[in-house]
């Protein structure tokens, strides 16, 4: 049973109150914040009014998410709620509306909790570029939780809150949720408003969610899936009913194996322990097959070349004058820009957006973003012929397990790549997940299961039966270890 079926059914038979609930998990929050920071923002006055909207609400079954906790990743709308972005430049923002998402929450009956720490504006690979400060991974205090939503993925590892949302711009809840052993949920492009998600490439975002147990990613995704007409790229496909998936056999289920997503950079102790998963998945009646993905290779500069263009544009907003940081001490207009956004981003922003506009001037526009997204294409034309042949794909969700804190913040192309096995599904637009299949030396490994268009339910029929012959979800992270 999921964890929020299991509160729901206490709040049936009434032996447990909503604000009990919530101090349960604060006092989590208490023992893991200041070793993990996976925080940036815990507001115990908001979360009494939280507390008392959820208590005014009618309890009822359909209410799914009475009274439970969600925390949300910090680029994501809160009204009367700080959203940072985890950057300077943002720092004092408390939006006036909640973001789609949040809204679909709270009808159902969620509590907001908290906001989660990140990498700056959602840019990087290990919750490292945070102005307030890096996450750490509550399996080895010394490594990176993974990135951009770290904060998101460590608060479910820990147990601080039973469900969170993060974004997924090129990995960022799969790979993340690969660092801390939980689930993570990347879905198809435009199935979950993006409402409210501060852009980073517009293209490429999705809003996802994290949790322990299949039960639980299922219901949650089932609240905030479906089409928003505020959202121009929100999709009119009408989600199906995700928990009726849950359970069905999967037997004769054909699973590709890209020769391109398990060879070269993929480490021998990662390969070892998914190995164990694929007789896993043997085991359950599935035919694995070796295929071919031979424009993978290009999706890294693909990535990089289409996102941080998006993101030159997308953060041109945050100019000193329209809202967020500005410094007061300059006497001109062009001084007041380069100075307020001098001070309000961070290095790792302003090489991307260094890097994105050079990528869109004139003169380089065809040779660089252009070309990249023509490549794109063929991209998600080789996804699209992939699967006239197989059910579903499976690969590692990283290359490596969770590597040290600073290891890697001096070089960006060696951060780069540990997000290359989740890349190649943003640049397609179609849905993965990531699912805890095994530890080495205590670190968690991920596996990642990859759809076509609109296969959510598919994703999370073969994570619910993979997780019944292998499941991590009662398996929390040790303070004894601090």
């Amino acid at each position: 049973m999921g964890i929020i079926k299991e509160i729901h059914n206490l709040y049936l038979r009434k032996e447990i109150t909503v604000r009990e609930v919530v101090e349960k998990y604060l006092k989590v929050i208490e023992k893991w914040e200041p070793h993990v920071h996976a925080f940036i923002t815990i507001n115990l006055d908001y979360i009494e009014r939280e507390i008392k909207r959820v208590e005014s609400l009618k309890f009822s079954e359909d209410l799914i998410l009475y009274g439970i906790p969600v925390a949300i990743k910090d680029n994501i709308l809160t009204k009367d709620l700080l959203t940072t972005c985890a950057s300077k430049i943002l720092a004092n923002f408390i939006p006036p509306y909640d973001a789609e998402v949040v809204k679909k929450l709270k009808e159902k009956g969620a509590i907001i909790i908290g906001k989660t720490n990140l990498d700056e504006f959602a840019m990087g690979s290990s919750t490292e570029n945070s102005a307030f400060g890096p996450t750490k991974n509550p399996w080895d205090l010394e490594r990176v939780p993974g990135g951009s939503s770290g904060g998101s993925a460590v608060v479910v590892a820990t147990g601080e809150s039973p469900l969170s949302l993060g974004s997924d711009t090129g990995g960022s809840i799969r790979q993340p949720a690969s660092f801390t052993g939980v689930l993570g949920l990347k879905p198809t492009y435009g199935l979950v408003s993006r409402y409210g998600l501060v852009a980073f490439a517009s293209s490429l975002d999705q809003i996802g969610p994290f949790a322990r147990k299949v039960e639980d990613l299922a219901i949650i995704l089932q609240a905030i899936a479906g089409y928003d007409p505020k959202d121009s790229t929100s999709s009119p496909y009408s989600p199906p009913n995700y928990l009726d998936s849950l359970g069905k056999k999967v037997k004769g289920w054909k699973i590709g194996i890209p020769k391109e997503m398990w060879g070269k950079g993929v480490e021998k102790s990662v390969l070892e322990v998914l190995d164990s998963a694929l007789e896993v998945l043997k085991d359950l009646g599935v035919e694995l097959i070796e295929i071919s993905l031979p424009t993978v290779e290009y999706a890294l500069p693909t990535y990089y070349l289409i996102a941080t263009s998006e993101a030159s544009s997308n953060l041109a907003r945050y100019d000193g004058i329209h809202y967020g940081y500005r410094n007061r001490d300059q006497k001109d207009l062009i001084s007041l820009y380069k100075v307020s956004r001098g001070e309000g981003f961070g290095n790792e922003v302003k090489r991307r957006i260094i890097l994105g506009t050079y990528a869109l001037s004139a003169g380089y526009y065809d040779a660089y973003y252009l070309k990249a997204a023509k490549v794109r294409t063929l991209i998600r034309q080789d996804f699209e012929s992939a699967f006239k042949k197989v059910d579903l794909i499976v690969s590692p969700t990283s290359p490596i397990p969770p590597f040290k804190l600073g290891e890697k913040i001096t070089d960006p192309l060696q951060m780069y790549l540990t997000d290359i096995l989740t890349i190649p599904v943003n640049l397609a637009g179609i849905p993965a997940i990531s699912i805890p299949a095994g530890f080495k030396d205590n670190l968690p490994i991920g596996l990642q299961f990859i759809g076509p268009f609109f296969s959510e339910d598919k994703l999370l029929q073969i994570s619910y039966a993979f997780q019944k012959l292998m499941d991590f979800s009662e398996k929390y992270p040790s303070m004894e270890r601090i």
